[in-house]
């Protein structure tokens, strides 16, 4: 068992075998848009950092500019084009299509080998157009995909060889340790996570030399609109970039064609939907949970091609559909052709104007990607609304189904998290399908779900619940620290989009009820109220993550950067298991962050996180039964000159209370001393250097009982 040294306590990493595509991408999402977008709305200048320099100028500026993006990077690269775990872009809808189109005398043209099949040649043709368009040599042995499986073992069946990064032979993962199982919501975090690079890596031109090029009209196009390979002029911010964008691209093509195509479900049967026609009244297609697959080898060396599909579960999951329009969504705000709002959107202009994606419909007359991705989004939408919302309740629901006639059935409890998720996906839907029915059903299902958010899932007594059972109630179990994470990220979302104050109160108060879990002193989380032993994973980790960023960005909490800073450094960073050139490592931790590079990583094992870690956070000798302190609370909050300090305990204890800042610094012993059982009150008076948030810690007979975050106003 691996484990990781993490100051008082440690960090220990209990699985590296069971790796889940849904939650890494999931967690590579999250990371990605707390990486250079995140640090940038934070002031700092990227240009500054060096990742042969770590933690310069600072810690937090390193870790969101180089550490976040680059883990994201690692993971997406991992997945879709060297681990194997999934359907080879060979056999994908539009590589198909196109062979399809050939005539008799294709085969073996492109490869110089005729073997019975033209989509050998299609795609190698396609792979030398996309070089040609960046001025990149493609990289050897790759594994391009366009529909990942559920989880696998990343553990290497073989030794990296020292051309890793540029031939990618040594870092397939071993396909017969592989579940060989398609899922919504899987599908959905790899092709957003597709988009956030893609839209990254083609935002620019390029010359031959890899310098910067400035966006003009004509570049890098003839006259008549197809690419001009003589003008020095290419895709993407750099060779790497405009290559790798334009695969990543394609591969999301082919998964949105895959999931209309082929994946499109009546409850009975796969039937292909037709988005423009698409309407749930005449029947609903949606995707469901889980889909086995079968494969065959069809040729000596090409990748083995899908033969049978088989829904193992056909539930609809409200997680699975979201996740698919987040990156849909997403796609199609970077296919826009009307949209020219910056330099980036006037050079996607050119890369889906015909060569190398078709342009848009409103330009050809035929539908291209742009149509695809506002499709399929639309397609999910209206499933949303037709098997997931229910009218009565006021709610979202997390899971449904059809019945023999067609009918939908309809679970009966929403999560915090499906809620919270919810809320930020249909702000975005707003926001990119402005002025048409879509925004209106967007603006509507986020007053209903956040009005029962703050009606149905708010506690009293704080926090909101992990989830409501219709017709029964809110969970009264232990709240967890994700579902306060998940409802402030989809408040701050829905304040935006609406503008109501109710719902950025309510954000707040999931976020101050979220800092009940930090532990300053060990600047980590505990997960669950009651349990001192934190187990980690990158799904709970990825909406820690959102909902730190959130209350950074729309809450203003200037501390939440902190303490996801001092938190990535203490658990993220922690749990990655190997890493390469991007974040400066060259060999022999040349670094000095503890992560081995890919060549020496002693269990074989990719870039990819851990899938799971625990963290002890007792401190003393002995544990505190979680109701012998009970009903605290700080009175004003925030303090100006004074407060008190009130709870109540169950037995007579010696009684500490400490104040920190967000980075884990002891700025105060408030209180030392032996209490009686019953009510307690303390005075307290600041000493702080300045305005802002800050945090407190009680223990009892030397453990740790309770934390939470105090404003102080100076």
């Amino acid at each position: 068992m691996m484990y990781a040294q993490c100051g008082m306590a440690q960090l220990h990493i209990t699985n590296t075998t069971d790796y889940r595509t849904m939650q890494q991408l999931f967690l590579a999402n999250e990371i990605n848009e707390s990486g250079e977008p995140f640090a940038e709305s934070l002031g700092y200048d990227l240009d500054e950092l060096d990742p042969m320099v770590a933690n310069m100028p600072d810690s937090t500026s390193y870790t969101l500019g180089i550490e976040n993006y680059e883990y994201s990077r690692y993971q997406l690269g991992t997945i879709v084009s060297r681990s194997g775990m999934g359907l080879h872009i060979m056999w994908g809808p539009a590589i198909r299509q196109m062979a399809a189109a050939q005539d008799s005398t294709f085969d073996g043209s492109i490869t110089g080998k005729p073997n019975g099949f033209n989509e050998d040649d299609v795609l190698m043709k396609t792979i030398r157009s996309f070089g040609m368009h960046a001025h990149m040599k493609p990289f050897a042995n790759a594994w391009p995909q366009f529909a990942e499986f559920i989880s696998g073992d990343p553990h290497l069946p073989q030794k990296v060889a020292p051309d890793f990064a540029t031939n990618f032979k040594t870092l397939r993962w071993d396909r017969s340790k592989m579940v060989k199982v398609l899922n919504p919501g899987a599908l959905g975090q790899s092709m957003m996570k597709q988009y956030l690079w893609a839209q990254d890596m083609l935002s620019g031109f390029h010359d031959a030399d890899e310098e910067e090029v400035a966006v003009q009209d004509g570049n890098p196009d003839h006259a008549d609109g197809t690419f001009d390979p003589t003008n020095n002029v290419f895709y993407g911010g750099d060779n790497a970039d405009g290559f790798i964008g334009q695969v990543l691209t394609a591969e999301a093509i082919n998964k949105a064609m895959f999931l209309i195509g082929k994946l499109a479900y009546d409850g009975k049967n796969f039937i292909p939907v037709s988005p423009a026609m698409y309407n749930p009244m005449n029947g609903i297609r949606y995707f469901p949970h889980m889909i086995a697959v079968e494969e065959s080898m069809v040729a000596p060396m090409m990748p083995p091609r899908l033969s049978k599909l088989t829904v193992t579960d056909g539930d609809s999951y409200l997680w699975d559909q979201l996740s698919i329009l987040w990156g849909s969504v997403s796609f199609a705000n970077m296919m826009n052709p009307t949209d020219t709002s910056d330099d980036a959107h006037k050079v996607y202009k050119y890369v889906f104007d015909g060569d190398p994606f078709p342009p848009a419909a409103a330009i050809s007359g035929k539908p291209g990607p742009y149509d695809l991705m506002k499709g399929l989004s639309k397609v999910v939408i209206l499933n949303l609304m037709a098997m997931h919302r229910n009218m009565t309740m006021g709610s979202f629901v997390d899971k449904a189904s059809l019945d023999t006639n067609g009918h939908v059935v309809q679970g009966n409890r929403i999560s915090a998290v499906n809620a919270g998720y919810l809320l930020m996906e249909m702000s975005l839907v707003a926001n990119e399908l402005a002025g048409t029915p879509l925004q209106q059903a967007a603006l509507g299902a986020i007053n209903m779900q956040a009005n029962f958010v703050l009606t149905k899932m708010k506690d009293p007594n704080g926090g909101f619940a992990n989830f409501v059972t219709f017709g029964v109630g809110p969970d009264k179990g232990a709240k967890k620290a994700m579902a306060q994470a998940a409802i402030a990220r989809g408040l701050y979302a829905a304040f935006e989009a609406t503008g109501n104050q109710a719902y950025f109160d309510g954000a707040e108060a999931a976020y101050k009820y979220l800092m009940t879990f930090y532990r300053p002193d060990l600047m980590a989380f505990s997960m669950k109220e009651g349990v001192k032993i934190a187990k980690y994973n990158p799904f709970n980790l990825a909406i820690l993550a959102g909902g730190l960023r959130a209350a950074t960005l729309t809450g203003k909490h200037q501390e939440a950067a902190m303490i996801y800073t001092r938190f990535f450094k203490k658990v993220i960073n922690k749990m990655q298991l190997s890493e390469a050139g991007a974040t400066g490592e060259t060999g022999g931790d040349s670094d000095h962050d503890g992560i081995p590079f890919i060549p020496e990583q002693p269990e074989n094992l990719p870039p990819v996180l851990a899938p799971q870690a625990e963290w002890d956070l007792t401190t003393g000798t002995s544990e505190v039964n979680p109701d012998h302190l009970k009903r605290l609370s700080i009175r004003p909050n925030p303090v100006r000159t004074s407060a008190e300090i009130r709870f109540n305990l169950k037995e007579s204890a010696d009684v500490s209370i400490r104040l920190y800042n967000a980075t884990g610094k002891q700025l105060q012993a408030i209180f030392d001393g032996h209490l009686k059982a019953g009510d307690q009150s303390i005075t307290w008076r600041p000493r702080v250097p300045r305005s802002g948030a800050y945090f407190y810690q009680i223990y009892v007979d030397g453990a740790h009982s309770q934390s939470g975050m105090v404003e102080v106003l100076k």
